[in-house]
């Protein structure tokens, strides 16, 4: 073999070598990327979860809980026509012995729910609960309706139907026994529950007058 093509074979094994090196190296470049990418998303990921986790730690949860009871579309005859609006009735209580109604009228059915929320927790009354139920029978009115509640041994449940059933579990009374008489309007039955519960008497107070201990009242 000559020198001329000693010298050629040389060249090309040279022109080899820097082709591998090079394409290691675009290799490696890219590799490089690929993981400066990755990275970026995994970042992003944490703090999309960072944010949800703050989003979700900022908002409060209420111990209040609502019930719509009845809407209804209500006229009133003023000058020069008709003024529609809607009523909305609602009952608010925590199931921890504070519970209360709302009534309210406004032009949007929305509207007039919150006012009727409002208007529920201005007027709340506390519940005397005795063992998950009423301390003693108890008849309740309101208008032409009335209701009579009487207590329940453990495992009854809520015996009642409406407007009444809403009022007792969010009062938060577990066993009892009821009875809707007169009037069937929901706001009247609503009304009606709770004015025999507020005029329930715990049997703290009911031994304290009769100069006893609780547990003399009880036996």
């Amino acid at each position: 073999m000559s020198n001329e093509e000693e010298k050629l074979e040389q060249t090309e094994v040279q022109t080899e070598v820097d082709a591998a090196e090079n394409s290691n190296e675009t290799l490696d470049e890219t590799h490089e990327e690929f993981e400066d990418v990755a990275r970026e998303k995994g970042e992003r990921k944490q703090r999309s979860r960072r944010r949800k986790i703050e989003t979700t730690e900022e908002k409060p949860v209420s111990e209040w809980q609502e019930r719509v009871v009845q809407i209804r579309r209500v006229t009133k005859v003023v000058k020069g026509g008709k003024k529609l609006s809607f009523r909305a009735v609602v009952i608010v209580g925590n199931q921890k012995g504070q519970v209360g109604v709302g009534c309210a009228k406004a032009a949007e059915v929305i509207i007039a729910i919150q006012k009727a929320i409002a208007d529920g927790r201005k007027n709340l009354i506390t519940v005397p609960i005795f063992k998950t139920t009423i301390p003693h029978p108890i008849t309740g009115e309101s208008g032409a309706g009335a209701v009579m509640l009487r207590p329940a041994a453990q495992g009854t449940g809520i015996i009642a139907g409406g407007a009444v059933r809403y009022v007792l579990e969010l009062a938060g009374i577990e066993n009892i026994l009821s009875k809707s008489l007169g009037s069937k309007s929901p706001l009247n039955a609503a009304y009606a529950t709770l004015d025999a519960l507020q005029k329930l008497a715990p049997f703290s107070d009911v031994a304290k007058k009769r100069g006893l201990t609780v547990a003399e009242l009880l036996n």
